[in-house]
C-alpha cells in the first residue's frame, strides 16, 4: 500500500515537471518558426539577425481591452541558434481603446550591454533603459544595417484582430525560472 502511495506522490510532483517541458517545447518550436518566417519574408529582420548577439521571439503576444487593456505572451531568447532562456512579456494600458488582437514581435539585441539588461533586477521594462526602436513590417522596409545604430530593434508581426495600433512601451519582460 505504502509503495502504491509512494509512487502516486511521486507522478503527482512530477507531472507538472513533464507538463512545462512538453508547453516549454511547444513554445520553442513556434518561436522558432516565426522566427525563421519572419527573415524570410522581412529583408530587415534578415539583416538585423545577422548582426544581434540575441533574438526574443514572442510568436503570440494576446492583447485585449475595453478602456482598460492588457497583454501577455511568452517567449524564448536565442543566441547563436540555440534557446538560451524562456521569458514572458505583460503590459496593462487604459485609455480610449477597445477590441482584441494577437501579434508576434521579436526583439534583435544588438549589443552584449542591451542584453545584460534583458536580466537585470525584476524584469526589463520596454521603453526604460537602452534604446529601442519598434517596427512594424511596413516600417521595417527603410531599415537597413547602415541606418541601424540602437540597442535594441523589436520587429511587430503577424497582427491579426481588430484594436488599433501596438505599443511596447511600458510592458515589461521577465524571465521564467529553469
Amino acid at each position: 500500500m505504502s509503495r502504491w502511495l509512494l509512487i502516486a506522490a511521486l507522478t503527482a510532483l512530477l507531472t507538472p515537471v513533464a507538463a512545462l517541458g512538453a508547453d516549454r517545447s511547444a513554445l520553442e518550436t513556434q518561436a522558432r518558426n516565426a522566427y525563421q518566417k519572419l527573415i524570410a519574408r522581412v529583408p530587415a529582420a534578415k539583416a538585423l539577425s545577422r548582426d544581434a548577439v540575441a533574438v526574443l521571439v514572442f510568436p503570440k503576444i494576446t492583447k485585449a481591452g475595453l478602456l482598460v487593456g492588457g497583454q501577455y505572451g511568452d517567449g524564448v531568447l536565442f543566441r547563436d541558434g540555440k534557446t538560451a532562456a524562456y521569458y514572458n512579456t505583460s503590459g496593462a494600458s487604459y485609455g480610449l481603446q477597445a477590441g482584441a488582437q494577437q501579434y508576434g514581435y521579436a526583439m534583435f539585441f544588438m549589443n552584449e550591454k542591451a542584453l545584460q539588461t534583458l536580466n537585470q533586477a525584476e524584469g526589463f521594462e520596454v521603453g526604460v533603459g537602452p534604446s529601442i526602436v519598434v517596427l512594424d513590417q511596413g516600417m521595417a522596409k527603410s531599415l537597413t544595417t547602415t541606418t541601424a545604430n540602437n540597442d535594441i530593434y523589436a520587429l511587430v508581426f503577424a497582427q491579426t484582430g481588430l484594436m488599433a495600433g501596438v505599443g511596447l512601451q511600458g510592458n515589461k519582460i521577465t524571465r521564467l525560472s529553469e
